[in-house]
């Protein structure tokens, strides 16, 4: 049995959790999400927390509701604190600029790259290297980091490319000449 499937999540003050059956939707200062569960879970929300337990003893019922669990937790916290990843663009004449919903990039390729910025994200532009990504939902914020990310990834013998802080970059050693 999962551990961190038999914690409850605790709700703050300022947010409201209901579930319908495997229907979830969490409601906060900092916005609304919703998410429909599969597997045989149940998802109670009693006494300012919520709970998810196995309906039955199956090896997809003991995988799915720690997931599920942690997945709830998340959606908790996304609606007080959000979520963000900071980008670093890497190499000479990389640059970014936001304009409008589209962030334009150029990457040292022949031709600008253009990003349409997804509902529910946020994204900001500092001394045109550095990109963060924000909003409520965890699973949106990461897929959007490695989606701008993929554009150019990091090369491991100068380190030029898109990277995202945190992340380890392992380094080459050159060609050594004889």
């Amino acid at each position: 049995m999962s551990r961190i499937g038999k914690v409850p999540v605790p709700i703050p003050e300022k947010v409201t959790v209901q579930a319908d059956n495997l229907h979830v939707s969490v409601d906060g200062p900092k916005g609304k999400l919703e998410k429909t569960f599969k597997g045989p879970i149940k998802i109670t929300v009693a006494d300012g927390n919520v709970n998810v337990q196995p309906t039955d003893k199956s090896r997809m019922a003991r995988a799915m509701y720690g997931t599920s669990r942690s997945i709830i937790a998340g959606m908790v916290k996304g609606v007080t604190e959000g979520f963000s990843k900071d980008l670093e663009l890497v190499g000479v004449g990389f640059r970014a600029v936001l304009s409008g919903n589209v962030l334009d990039m150029n990457l040292g390729y022949s031709h600008p790259i253009n990003f349409r910025v997804p509902d529910g994200i946020s994204i900001t532009v500092n001394e045109n290297t550095k990109i963060k990504v924000e909003g409520t939902d965890k699973q949106l914020v990461g897929e959007v980091a490695a989606r701008i990310k993929r554009y150019y990834p990091v090369e491991p013998y100068k380190g030029k490319g898109v990277r995202i802080i945190g992340q380890f970059v392992r380094r080459k050693e050159g060609k050594k000449t004889g």
